[in-house]
């Protein structure tokens, strides 16, 4: 009866959790906030977050995919202690929970000296036609003990590999010393026929962003190939570096969009800051698996690696000015032409140049058109990911803040991309900020993304949302997943 309850209230509980945080089912034996939604139901008490020991900046569109649904489970992961990967599962049909379990050990968390969290290994997840699990993490470019990189340069940490012992079977993991060490920012892909590839920079700023490809399943990968090239410029004191998002396009065929970054040496760039995170303009090229031919959206051949002066000429799909950039993800419309979602902002001053606002960017199938937030008048910090149909059918799920509350909400455009408006928020917490995935690929509709609720550098929640609210979880099953970490 506990459990029939509970379903039959539950499309309640996750329609109603936005506007008060919290639904009393039987009664509530706490006066929870709407940071910490508890509900009851007899002797179950319920959140809507399904792990809390996340920590740093645990999830990021960058490192994709996060999570991935398959025959009713959807698979999960996120930067938990240590900054060691962490993984979960949901059943749909059974509405359970199982996990979170630590996949791997990071050297990211147990370096010497540096910030506290380096964020740059945060787990990217696939499961191969085996239904084994892989989870590709750890790495912020390599360490100098490693060797010499032969494509870039070293930072910390160590890129690595771990896989489930047993398929579709969350709770132990080995190692397969298979790729390289000098790698951040890992993205997988499955191709149709079952070939992965793994897509990552090859070192620290100042590397090319390579691919290797597997045919086994993951067991084996071929050496990496070089698609966007590092090199000095001459004009200035800098090296053109790149940040890149891969995702499957039709067929045979990835997509690749990415921002150019200028990596200025110290004391060198704008008012002489040195290093910062200045990026500019958005990029798009395809990538045809089968014949290995590169090409941009007019199919004009690409020559790898494809230097600055070979994108500029070839691949520029927005130039953004003085605006600074920071790449978010590429998909296709129905009539096969590509979408941008880019996020752009005014450069203040700081580190980072200052907030930057999600835009979106198409080819209409003759020239490249767009640029307009998706928030018009915001001038915050926001992050989305979309889903595109018809050219003029784009619905993007963006979390922003508003007077300090994190919300993120369903925004929908039916003029081609030129202005939204704003469908249905499916979380708000107060005093806090949201960092998101990727949408889910082939996703339940409860469960299209992950999101991280930071109110602190620990302890971070993490939910599983869907399209009217986040997946609850009973609290003492999440209190006793909780695993210690060495």
């Amino acid at each position: 009866m506990l459990k029939a309850n509970f379903m039959f209230k539950k499309t309640q509980w996750l329609l109603s959790l936005s506007l008060t945080g919290c639904l009393t089912l039987g009664a509530c034996t706490n006066q929870p906030s709407t940071s910490e939604a508890v509900m009851s139901d007899s002797a179950k008490r319920y959140v809507d977050y399904f792990a809390n020991n996340a920590v740093g900046n645990p999830l990021a569109i960058v490192q994709h995919p996060a999570a991935i649904h398959e025959n009713g489970i959807t698979y999960v992961s996120y930067q938990g202690p240590k900054e060691d990967p962490f993984v979960a599962t949901y059943n749909h049909s059974t509405q359970e929970w199982h996990g979170p379990f630590k996949a791997g050990t990071s050297e990211l968390g147990r370096r010497e000296g540096g910030k506290k969290f380096d964020n740059h290994g945060k787990p990217t997840m696939l499961i191969d036609n085996e239904g084994y699990i892989h989870i590709f993490y750890g790495g912020h470019g390599g360490h100098s003990s490693d060797g010499k990189n032969p494509l870039g340069n070293t930072h910390f940490g160590a890129n690595k590999h771990a896989v489930s012992k047993r398929p579709y079977d969350i709770t132990e993991w080995e190692d397969l010393d298979n790729i390289t060490p000098f790698g951040t920012y890992n993205q997988a892909v499955k191709m149709d026929n079952g070939d992965i590839y793994l897509f990552y920079r090859h070192g620290a700023h100042r590397s090319d962003w390579v691919y290797q490809k597997s045919v086994d399943n993951g067991r084996t990968f071929s050496a990496p190939v070089s698609f966007l090239k590092h090199k000095r410029r001459t004009d200035i004191k800098a090296v053109d570096s790149w940040y890149a998002w891969v995702g499957k396009g039709e067929g045979d065929n990835l997509i690749i969009s990415y921002d150019y970054h200028v990596c200025w040496d110290g004391g060198a760039g704008i008012n002489g800051r040195g290093h910062t995170t200045e990026r500019h303009d958005v990029y798009f090229m395809n990538f045809n698996t089968q014949t290995n031919e590169w090409t941009n959206v007019k199919g004009e051949a690409l020559t790898l690696p494809v230097t600055k002066e070979e994108a500029d000429e070839k691949t520029l799909a927005m130039k953004t000015g003085d605006l600074w950039t920071f790449n978010g993800t590429s998909r296709l419309d129905s009539l096969g032409n590509p979408h941008i979602a880019i996020n752009a902002g005014v450069d203040k001053g700081a580190k980072t140049g200052g907030p930057k606002q999600t835009r979106h960017v198409w080819w209409d199938g003759a020239q490249w058109r767009g640029g307009s937030k998706i928030i018009n008048s915001y001038e915050g910090i926001s992050r989305g990911d979309f889903r595109v149909s018809k050219p003029d059918d784009i619905r993007y799920l963006v979390a922003y803040q508003e007077e300090g509350d994190a919300i993120l909400s369903w925004w929908h455009s039916n003029e081609d991309g030129n202005s939204f408006s704003e469908e249905t928020t499916v979380l708000k917490k107060d005093n806090a900020s949201f960092a998101i995935s990727t949408l889910i690929e082939n996703p339940h509709p409860d469960a299209q993304m992950l999101v991280a609720e930071k109110t602190s550098d620990e302890g971070i929640k993490i939910y599983l949302v869907g399209e009217h609210g986040p997946i609850p979880r009973a609290l003492n099953d999440l209190t006793s997943a909780r695993q210690p970490v060495m």
